[in-house]
């Protein structure tokens, strides 16, 4: 890939440009404030452009709406303080940004940040390719917010541990919820009915073409793999493939590095027989997203969430009753309006 860098501090450039060609991409250009950027952007578009958020003469969030607006290709911001400008970066995705990451920083010779740096890196060129995005017209097409996501799988006991964590969650959890809770389709629909009554949240059974919703959840159907497409588009098929549970944590959990939700979003597992789930839960903790086991004591059968601790797949392990808690500390502690 060719990556455009844009920060006005000389040692986080340095460190950027360590990262980007040790992996083997080329470093296009490099702007120190928001305006040399869009004049760079524009004159030799890049396959991908980091954009720092606070800087001189125009900043990242005005940067970015003007190359959406004047020469559009993915933008991934970039920044040493996610937490202390989520405004800004609220700003910047609404902009057309695809997502943000911590700038990596230096400690004692080596470099700590660039895996996770890299791994978005590998996620846009997944989404987009190498190709530079097509050039609007006139202005670049509104771009839809997709919100962070709460990621479940569970099986069984799992009915029971979902009412108790989604009856604890807020009315206005800011997270979009998605479900694979392994359960015959004959019965899904019943499912999603009893857990909407369990809730203040609104419970639906998924349907291909659903936009992820902030405060909505939905439970995939007994008999289908569900899947989330670019831009958190709901996406249902037909089972089992290589996957004997329909549906499978895993097949949804997989499909999440790829579907363009913020670093913020999390991933859990609750009770269940099995391993479902714990393979794909490793690969979000290696994205930077934060995962979640239920503990060996509140679960019906510690077999997937036992199986993604034993993985290191789970950054967090607790108790069903304490877990809502803490989801909701987590996603107002890195989104703090």
């Amino acid at each position: 890939m060719r990556i455009g860098i844009v920060n006005d501090q000389a040692s986080a450039v340095d460190i950027l440009k360590k990262v980007i060609v040790d992996a083997g991409h080329e470093v296009a250009w490099i702007a120190h404030n928001g305006e040399r950027a869009v004049e760079k952007c524009c004159a030799d578009v890049p396959d991908l452009v980091f954009m720092d958020l606070v800087m001189p003469v125009l900043d990242g969030a005005g940067a970015t709406q003007e190359i959406m607006q004047k020469c559009p290709c993915p933008v991934l911001i970039v920044t040493t303080s996610i937490e202390d400008n989520s405004t800004k970066v609220f700003e910047a995705m609404g902009a057309g940004a695809l997502d943000v990451v911590s700038t990596p920083r230096q400690e004692n010779g080596s470099i700590t940040g660039g895996k996770e740096l890299l791994a978005k890196i590998s996620v846009i060129g997944k989404l987009h390719g190498s190709k530079h995005v097509r050039a609007a017209s006139k202005s670049a097409p509104k771009v839809r917010m997709v919100p962070p996501l709460l990621a479940i799988g569970s099986s069984t006991g799992g009915p029971s541990a979902l009412a108790t964590l989604l009856g604890a969650l807020p009315e206005d959890f800011p997270a979009a919820i998605a479900i694979a809770q392994h359960v015959d389709g004959n019965f899904s629909e019943n499912l999603a009915q009893w857990l909407d009554s369990q809730t203040g949240l609104k419970v639906e059974l998924a349907r291909s073409g659903m936009p992820m919703q902030a405060g909505k959840v939905v439970i995939a159907p007994g008999d289908r793999h569900m899947r989330m497409g670019p831009g958190g588009i709901v996406e249902l098929s037909r089972g089992p493939g290589e996957n004997i549970y329909v549906p499978s944590v895993d097949v949804l959990f997989e499909s999440l590095c790829c579907a363009g939700f913020p670093s913020n979003s999390a991933a859990v597992l609750l009770t269940g027989m099995g391993a479902d789930g714990a393979r794909g839960m490793f690969d979000l903790r290696n994205s930077g997203w934060m995962t979640v086991a239920q503990d060996k004591e509140s679960s019906v059968v510690w077999g997937m969430p036992g199986a993604a601790v034993k993985m290191g797949a789970a950054r967090e392990v607790c108790s069903i009753e304490d877990m809502a808690g803490l989801l909701v500390r987590h996603f107002k502690k890195r989104f703090r309006s």
